[in-house]
């Protein structure tokens, strides 16, 4: 395994000095919650070794969200980051192939790529709507393919798959004998319908997801594989006795509590995205100098800088930087030109959110001009 450190973390706002950040667009996650929050006191708890797999009630409310599923279906991680590493090195050597969609998550792109493997990048652009076209993967996969990984909702730009071409992957893939390995961490944030676990439609699937992003709880770093392939799920598990025997008895007696209040939470949290939602929408109507695409999920998006615009990128991020404090992720943290960026609007409160965008029009016409 090859390491380097990845521009999504070194340069992520919770790692920079001092107070330089007033309004955090950067985040792909709704507002973070508390102990009181949620309502819970853990002075008491035992701090003990827990269940290998993670604690079974917590796996049993995650399989319930899927048709079919069991709790010896489900693998408690550290976080969504940590299940997809364990997907990568478990199923990858040096020389593997496996496609991925660009741009994505580091994760997906960046363990294959230290592991070794040949990558093949079905590219999702703007021009196409992030749309993943599935028959050119088609032309992508080979007999020695050994996933296929996606994201629905996608990040960063929000656009999802729909049903109709979800079951079509997964036709595919079935059919030329790989896996497909889906991060649907923002599955139960989407604005029309919310697909299904899709590990639950398929054993050659494996479904990734967290708490971090939709329940606002990354500092606890409980995320989840979901897959009903029992040799793999085996391979999974011996995996991750490797890498951390267990998992924190506290975040998942956390993450429990949290998936507990899940009927009350999530339209509690979809109602904030879209008030979220309807104010970026309104300032990207009337922001001439950005294009976007519009996301279909998430608390996310990904405009560009006008193509046909001239202007200095690298004054722009200095100027919303440091003249206004507004901070976004920025098109090279997922491989794409700087001209593109990626918006948080569910992290920030409306008005933060409101004076965020206010600075990147500003920052645009101070670049431009």
């Amino acid at each position: 395994m090859k390491y380097r450190r990845l521009p999504i973390e070194a340069e992520a706002p919770e790692q920079l000095a001092g107070n330089r950040v007033r309004f955090n667009l950067a985040e792909s996650s709704v507002r973070n919650r508390s102990l009181q929050d949620l309502g819970m006191k853990l002075d008491k708890m035992p701090l003990c070794y827990g269940d290998h797999l993670g604690y079974p009630n917590l796996r049993k409310l995650i399989a319930e969200q899927g048709d079919g599923l069991s709790e010896d279906d489900v693998l408690i991680t550290a976080g969504a980051s940590t299940a997809l590493f364990i997907v990568a090195t478990s199923l990858l050597g040096k020389g593997d192939h496996i496609v991925v969609a660009r741009p994505n998550y580091a994760t997906n792109i960046e363990t294959p790529r230290a592991i070794g493997c040949e990558i093949s990048y079905l590219e999702l652009t703007h021009e196409n709507q992030y749309r993943v076209d599935i028959d050119e993967l088609g032309l992508m996969l080979r007999p020695e393919t050994k996933f296929v990984s996606l994201t629905s909702p996608h990040n960063p730009s929000g656009t999802m798959l729909d049903r109709t071409d979800l079951e079509r992957v997964i036709g595919l893939i079935t059919s030329r004998g790989c896996r497909l390995l889906l991060d649907e961490t923002y599955r139960e944030m989407t604005f029309g319908e919310t697909l299904p676990v899709a590990a639950s439609l398929n054993p050659r699937v494996i479904s990734a997801s967290s708490l971090s992003k939709t329940y606002g709880l990354p500092g606890i770093r409980i995320g989840w594989l979901v897959c009903q392939d029992k040799e793999l799920m085996y391979l999974f598990l011996s995996a991750k006795e490797q890498i951390n025997i267990c998992g924190s008895v506290i975040d998942e007696a956390i993450a429990f509590e949290a998936l507990s209040q899940r009927p009350q939470w999530l339209p509690e949290n979809n109602r904030r995205i879209k008030q979220a939602f309807t104010v970026v929408k309104d300032w990207m109507a009337h922001e001439e100098l950005l294009e976007w695409i519009e996301p279909q999920g998430s608390c996310i998006c990904f405009p560009r800088i006008r193509s046909d615009l001239t202007l200095d990128v690298d004054a722009f991020y200095r100027c919303l930087n440091d003249k206004y404090g507004v901070f976004v992720g920025p098109g090279h943290w997922f491989e794409r030109s700087r001209r593109h960026f990626r918006i948080g609007y569910g992290y920030p409160t409306l008005d933060q959110l409101k004076d965020g965008l206010d600075g990147i029009s500003k920052a645009l016409r101070d670049a431009s001009g």
